[in-house]
Parts: C-alpha cells; sequence; structure tokens
C-alpha cells in the first residue's frame, strides 16, 4: 500500500519526461484491494470498489467509514501543505486467512471428538459385554439348583403337605424360572410375542401382591376385555416388578398403590401409582440413567433397565407422568397396539 501511495504521488506530480510504467504497473497489479483516496474530505478516486457503491452518497460514506476503522491511512503530500489520504481496506485472501485459524481449530475439535466418541463406544461395548456375560453366568449358576428345587417340589407333592403351601413354593419356583430367563436374555435380541397385556401386568401384579406387608393397599383396574401387544413375557414381568418395587420402596412400605391400564387410541398406558416421598422435577429424567439411585444400598440399575426393555426392546415409553413432594408419584409406561 506504500508502494501504491507512492505511484499515486508520481501520476499526481507527473509531466512530459515522466516515467509512468511502474506506477500503472504497480496500480494495474491491484485487482483485490478496496481503496478510497480523499482530498478535504471528499473522495476523488477510487480502486475495486464497485459503482453501485461509488454512485450512491451515502453508502460511499459507509464504506469510507469502515475503511477508516480497518486501517490508518497512508498520506500523500504531492505538493507542500496539499495533501491526500488513501483508505484501503483487506484484500478477499487477507479476509479469507483470517478464518483459517477458526477453521483449523474446528477441525481439530471435530477430530477430537471423534476420537473420544469412538473410545467411549469401544469402553461401552466392553462394559455391555463384560455385564452380559455376568448376567448368563448368573442365569446358568442359578439353574443348578433351580432344577434341584424342582425334584424336591415334586417329592413334597406325592406327600402329605398342604396344597396351598405346595402351590405357593411353586409359584417361586416359576419366579426363580422367570429371573433365570431374563438374565439369560440380556445382551440377546429378545423374542416378542403377542399377549394380552392385561393378563401379563395382573399375573406380575397379583405375585407381588401376595408377597409384599398388608401395609400396602394394592388395587388394579383395567378394562374387562383383552389388549393384545407384541410383549417378551420374561422381560415385561420384570418392568412391572421394577415399577412395583420401586413404588413401595418409595412409600417405605407402607401406603397405597395403584396400577391402572388404560387404552388410548392405539397406545395401551399402564400407570403406577404410589403414595411415597414423590419425586424432584429435576430428576425426573435423570431417574432412568445407570448408578442413579436415591437409596442407601443398591446400584441404581432398576430404573435404566425398565427404559431399556420398555424403549429398546419394546418401542414403547416410559416416563414419569406426574409427582409431588410428600404425595406421591405416577410411573407411565405406554407400548402400541399389535
Amino acid at each position: 500500500m506504500e508502494l501504491l501511495a507512492k505511484a499515486q504521488k508520481t501520476l499526481i506530480n507527473a509531466n512530459e519526461n515522466t516515467e509512468l510504467d511502474l506506477p500503472l504497473q504497480i496500480f494495474s497489479n491491484n485487482s483485490t484491494i478496496p481503496i478510497i483516496v480523499t482530498e478535504k474530505d471528499s473522495i476523488i478516486n477510487t480502486i475495486n470498489i464497485d459503482d453501485g457503491v461509488i454512485n450512491n452518497e451515502q453508502k460511499s460514506k459507509e464504506l469510507l467509514s469502515r475503511l477508516k476503522k480497518e486501517n490508518d491511512p497512508i498520506v500523500i503530500e504531492y505538493v507542500p501543505g496539499k495533501s491526500q489520504y488513501l483508505y484501503y481496506g483487506n484484500s478477499s485472501l487477507l479476509n479469507k486467512l483470517k478464518y483459517y485459524p477458526i477453521a483449523f481449530l474446528l477441525i481439530i475439535v471435530l477430530f477430537a471428538l471423534l476420537v473420544y466418541n469412538f473410545y467411549r463406544s469401544t469402553k461401552m461395548a466392553t462394559e455391555n459385554k463384560l455385564w452380559a456375560g455376568m448376567a448368563k453366568e448368573t442365569a446358568h449358576q442359578i439353574g443348578t439348583p433351580l432344577s434341584s428345587l424342582i425334584g424336591w417340589l415334586e417329592i413334597l407333592k406325592s406327600d402329605t403337605i398342604a396344597e396351598t403351601t405346595v402351590l405357593e413354593i411353586e409359584k417361586d419356583i416359576v419366579r426363580l424360572q422367570s429371573i433365570t430367563d431374563r438374565f439369560s436374555k440380556i445382551g440377546s435380541e429378545p423374542i416378542l410375542e403377542k399377549k394380552d397385556i392385561i393378563s401379563e401386568t395382573q399375573n406380575s401384579f397379583a405375585y407381588l401382591q401376595s408377597r409384599f406387608s398388608k401395609q400396602v393397599v394394592f388395587s388394579f383396574n383395567a378394562p374387562e376385555f383383552p389388549i393384545s401387544v407384541s410383549l417378551n413375557p420374561a422381560l415385561f414381568s420384570w418392568t412391572i416388578e421394577n415399577l412395583v418395587k420401586n413404588a413401595i420402596d418409595a412409600m417405605r412400605g407402607r401406603g397405597k398403590l395403584d396400577v391402572v391400564i388404560e387404552l388410548e387410541g392405539e397406545f395401551v398406558k399402564i400407570k403406577v401409582s404410589d403414595t411415597g416421598k414423590g419425586i424432584p422435577k429435576k430428576q425426573f429424567k435423570t431417574i432412568f440413567e445407570p448408578g442413579f439411585t436415591t437409596k442407601k444400598r443398591g446400584w441404581g440399575l432398576g430404573l435404566s433397565l425398565t427404559k431399556r426393555i420398555v424403549e429398546e426392546y419394546h418401542n414403547g415409553k416410559v416416563k414419569v407422568l406426574h409427582s409431588e413432594i410428600d404425595k406421591g408419584t405416577t410411573m407411565q409406561i405406554s407400548f402400541r397396539k399389535a
């Protein structure tokens, strides 16, 4: 720009003997830098500026004001006491170069995020394989004494044992078989069957009701007609069991527990309500995260497993429908009709 200013001064003071090739070459080589030359606050020359701006007084003043802020002017004193001011902006190349460090930084951040995501995914996949392996091993270990218990049950049936006692023991053995089946399905894609969701829920509800304290008042309400839903019975009963046990824990073993099944259009909604301590609104989503628990003992896996069973395996939805501190909570799971 200093060379261009000298070329401008040479052209102003040129006479017949002045060599103009070099000044003209300097001007012709500048095809990107916007330039405004002023004298006594009047624009007398412009270079690389659109005609629409030059011919519009308002726009040309705005451009001159912007150029004044971008760079200090170069003073061209062509005769003593008379000066011109050369204002210039940044070339398009320089403007692009300003953003290259930002773009480069964004690329580095993106690359770092990809590496982190790959590391996290790999770690999670390893952990999932480990937990799935432990679950299957647990199912295998339970299976051995369970087979023995079934044999002993047959012996009890042949003796003079009260039928109700044998029946209850049989229910517990069936429950153990169900638990074994649940653990064996972790890490595998479960098989869904068309089942009546009301009878499946009622079976799990009745079993739990008979094994909890009478200080918990149970109630069950559902339509009197069957509703078919694609379910995996073992995993679905696990879901109901988790929600009911959580509700009883929230009430500290004393209160009222309601299970309601409603049909709304194409969706079946199961609501489990308790009269427990309630959940703060800010925890409505965090309670489904693995490891989150408000109990002194526990791993915080119940609701996270429930969410996975409902949403990933059954394409349903689970959420906290309503909760008030010291008044109670209503959990809701929804499934599409089959």
